[in-house]
């Protein structure tokens, strides 16, 4: 009886570890979570500091105190932490090969923190997936459709695609092709187009709106208009433009061709 109650003995003192791993566990989530917080908002309250530092810091800031919880935790058990150190060290490249995926995206987050080529609320395309950046942090980068769709892009994946970010400038330039009859007046149908586009006040008059024919097309004289405007108003303005210039045209008695199909018929 006593031998066998010796040979469960451990199970008490295993229990009580347990226990205070997960109380352990327990606080130290709720305390990195805190304080990320807390530095998130300290560093984003700082005008002169850039969101996407203080998203990442406290991203930083989470993970070293999870860390030092889990060397806590581990501790508790009976693992010091030198002792942690050298396991650590002798797993160093069986874990350097199994993360090497999670090491170059920690690395890569590194450099586009540095680097910047995109900041939180921008609207981008990484490697032809689109959205507004909502959240940088040490291993993603978290973007939203305009559908409200969610996208993870893995850092290192964005660090090594090509980027395109549509508001790194505070204007942008408006391209719209408009065709017209080949028996329509070219010049007239022009000038519908650049009063238009002086009527509306997101416009610049600098650099001034551009009107010419770019194209003579099967069943169209092509008139390409470009006109500056700020990057805010760049989809307002080109959907509006659209429909005041086949308003003008319509107006106008300027038509708008469109393919025709033509069946021709054998007798017999």
């Amino acid at each position: 009886m006593e031998t066998a109650m010796e040979s469960v003995g451990w199970v008490g003192p295993l229990v009580i570890a347990a226990v205070k791993a997960l109380v352990v566990l327990a606080i130290g989530w709720t305390v990195a979570g805190m304080v990320s917080a807390f530095v998130r908002k300290k560093v984003n309250s700082r005008p002169e500091i850039d969101q996407t530092l203080g998203n990442f810091a406290a991203s930083i800031v989470r993970w070293v105190i999870l860390l030092l919880v889990l060397v806590a935790v581990l501790s508790i058990f009976g693992i010091e932490a030198t002792s942690l150190v050298a396991m650590m060290g002798a797993a160093t490249l069986a874990i350097g090969l199994a993360l090497q995926g999670t090491l170059s995206d920690l690395a890569a987050g590194f450099m586009l923190v540095l680097f910047r080529p995109y900041k939180l609320g921008q609207y981008v395309d990484i490697g032809g997936t689109a959205g507004t950046v909502v959240d940088i942090n040490l291993f993603v980068t978290e973007m939203v459709t305009p559908d409200n769709v969610q996208i993870i892009v893995p850092n290192g994946q964005a660090w090594g695609s090509i980027i395109t970010n549509y508001s790194h400038h505070d204007t942008r330039r408006v391209d719209m092709v408009f065709g017209i009859d080949y028996g329509d007046d070219a010049n007239a149908a022009m000038a519908i187009i650049l009063a238009e586009a002086q009527a509306d006040a997101r416009v610049k008059s600098d650099p001034e709106p551009w009107v010419k024919v770019t194209n003579l097309g099967d069943s169209s004289v092509d008139l390409t208009t470009r006109i500056w405007c700020d990057a805010a108003d760049y989809w307002n303005l080109k959907f509006e433009m659209t429909q005041k210039v086949k308003e003008a045209f319509d107006a106008k008695g300027i038509s708008i061709p469109y393919p025709h199909t033509v069946e021709i018929k054998k007798e017999g």
